[in-house]
């Protein structure tokens, strides 16, 4: 097997229980829940072997089998997504190339940041693991301030060197900038799109390591792979006019319901 997609699914969610359920309307009206959108966008990758949920849920499992996915459970001591796609990797048998990290959360990701992800950790042999970030307008880069300023935990920022190697993810907005940035314009922001790509044995090794103290710190999974001296390689993608917003609070519900409807998205 080349690539594996794993979508990671818990309910039992601290800030937002059942998230994988919850119901988002298409541009037509039909309502389908958060994991059926996440499944079709990750069923729309080109060059994947095949796709499957991972979860610990019954609820979450019906729901899954459905709509037609494949389920494997997995145990609900998984402490991240990470952590679920390396138990059910192990469960599934299989050795696969490169292993995808789907969030559950993430139904609006482009099938082209996942291909040009994949094709970012094939040409760098040296990285464990790969990420999508992607260059925040001003508006994107307001919309995050805002969510913290009102105390809301939003999107993840990344940092990273001149050889896009990560060095630094946080729920704050960093790098901090205090200049102001017209709404098109682009910002020295870049939003992390929760989608990682692994080589099998820094996943097969990742459960091992414990949780990190700034992993527990920002609630952040792949700083795990950092604080234990791993290579992440950051792979700038660009949106194509496409927008893009996790799920991340009951009140980021509107919004991706509005970018699905703007999208034509049924």
């Amino acid at each position: 097997m080349s690539v594996l997609i794993v979508i990671p699914a818990r309910y039992a969610s601290s800030r937002y229980p059942g998230k994988p359920l919850a119901m988002l309307r298409g541009a037509g009206g039909e309502a389908r829940s958060l994991i059926e959108r996440s499944w079709r966008a990750a069923m729309s990758v080109s060059g994947v072997d095949r796709v499957v949920v991972a979860t610990d849920d019954a609820r979450i499992r019906d729901a899954a089998e459905g709509f037609g996915a494949e389920v494997v459970m997995t145990a609900p001591e998984c402490r991240n997504g990470t952590e679920r796609c390396a138990e059910a990797v192990a469960n599934m048998g299989l050795s696969p190339e490169i292993v995808v990290n789907l969030q559950g959360d993430a139904p609006l990701t482009p099938a082209w940041f996942i291909e040009d992800l994949i094709a970012g950790l094939r040409a760098d042999q040296g990285a464990d693991l790969a990420t999508p970030v992607l260059r925040c307008t001003g508006a994107m880069r307001a919309d995050l301030l805002a969510d913290r300023a009102a105390g809301r935990v939003g999107g993840t920022t990344a940092v990273f060197g001149a050889d896009m190697r990560g060095l630094y993810f946080s729920k704050e907005v960093i790098p901090f900038a205090s200049a102001d940035f017209a709404p098109n314009a682009p910002t020295p922001v870049y939003h992390h799109v929760g989608v990682y790509a692994y080589r099998p044995a820094a996943l097969a090794a990742y459960p091992g390591w414990g949780e990190g103290r700034l992993e527990v710190l920002e609630g952040l999974e792949q700083l795990r792979f950092l604080e234990h001296g791993r290579r992440l390689l950051c792979v700038d993608v660009e949106a194509r006019g496409r927008q893009f917003w996790e799920l991340n609070n009951p009140e980021d519900i509107p919004r991706i319901e509005s970018m699905l409807a703007a999208m034509g998205e049924p």
